[in-house]
């Protein structure tokens, strides 16, 4: 393997999966809380723009990077939470831009397909599934995984590395 496969769960309280020829890293997405645009007081959490930039092209110096970004989630009836995502995706594709690295989008229900167990529904399952398939597959990042309390960022870069295997 001579690329880097980087996988984007997308949001603020998203996480993003590292995977280079030399190490696997895995690190929760860069966030900041302010107050938001509205005039009653009311905090937002947004992407740390220079900490991602800074993370995806210093972490991963090199031209050869395969980047997926997970759709978000769009549900009117959720509307602060589809505000919020829509928001992270801005943020995110500004970032990936102004490095000048191509991406592609990547749908939870592909990734999860691949390498969670079959019939695995809802959100906690989900979660739990994904964490102790993160661990199984990557011991290293445990404390990390427990911390976000998923592995899907990293589930997404290990899904495209055995997607794009080089041959």
């Amino acid at each position: 393997m001579s690329r880097a496969y980087i996988g984007i769960d997308n949001g603020v309280t998203g996480s993003i999966g590292i995977i280079t020829p030399k190490e696997t890293m895995f690190f929760r997405t860069p966030s900041k809380k302010e107050q938001s645009y509205t005039k009653k007081k009311q905090g937002i959490t947004r992407i740390d723009v220079v900490k991602l930039h800074d993370l995806i092209d210093i972490v991963v110096p090199c031209n050869d990077r395969r980047i997926a970004v997970e759709r978000p989630l769009v549900n009117p009836g959720m509307f602060k939470a589809t505000l919020s995502a829509m928001r992270a995706l801005e943020a995110t594709l500004t970032v990936l831009e102004n490095l000048g690295v191509g991406y592609e989008y990547i749908d939870s229900k592909e990734w999860q397909k691949a390498l969670l167990p079959q019939g695995t529904k809802g959100s906690t399952e989900l979660k739990r599934a994904s964490a102790d398939i993160g661990k199984r597959l990557y011991p290293h990042l445990s404390e990390q995984i427990d911390k976000q309390k998923d592995a899907d960022g990293l589930l997404i870069a290990h899904y495209l590395m055995t997607k794009y295997k080089e041959t």
